[in-house]
C-alpha cells in the first residue's frame, strides 16, 4: 500500500461508520470513490505542477508546499474543531453523570 494511500483509507473507514450512512453499502461506496479519485487526482496533479514550479526556482517549490500544507490545515480546521468538542461535551457528560451518582449514594 503507497504511504498516501493510507490517510485515504483511514478516512473511507471513519466515514464507514458515520451515522448519516445508517449502513447503506452504495453512499460508502460513493464517498470512498470520491476520497480516492480526489487524492488519485491530487497525486497526479503534484508532480506535473512541481516539475512546472521547478524551472522557475526551487524556493517557489517549497513555497508551493507550504501554501499547500495551510490550505489543508484550514480546511481540516472545521473538521478537528468539531471532533473536539464532541470529545469535549461527552466527557463532561460522563463527569456530571458520576457527580450525580456520587452524590445520590452520599445522601
Amino acid at each position: 500500500m503507497h504511504e498516501l494511500s493510507r490517510p485515504r483509507a483511514s478516512l473511507s473507514a471513519d466515514l464507514g461508520t458515520h451515522s448519516s450512512l445508517n449502513g447503506n453499502s452504495r453512499a460508502l461506496a460513493t464517498v470512498t470513490a470520491i476520497i480516492d479519485g480526489t487524492g488519485s487526482v491530487g497525486a497526479a496533479i503534484g508532480p506535473l505542477l512541481t516539475g512546472y514550479i521547478s524551472t522557475e526556482s526551487w524556493s517557489a517549490v517549497f513555497t508551493m508546499l507550504m501554501a499547500a500544507a495551510l490550505l489543508a490545515g484550514l480546511l481540516l480546521t472545521h473538521l478537528v474543531c468539531a471532533e473536539l468538542r464532541g470529545k469535549l461535551s461527552s466527557n463532561v457528560s460522563k463527569v456530571v453523570a458520576n457527580a450525580q451518582t456520587t452524590c445520590s449514594d452520599q445522601v
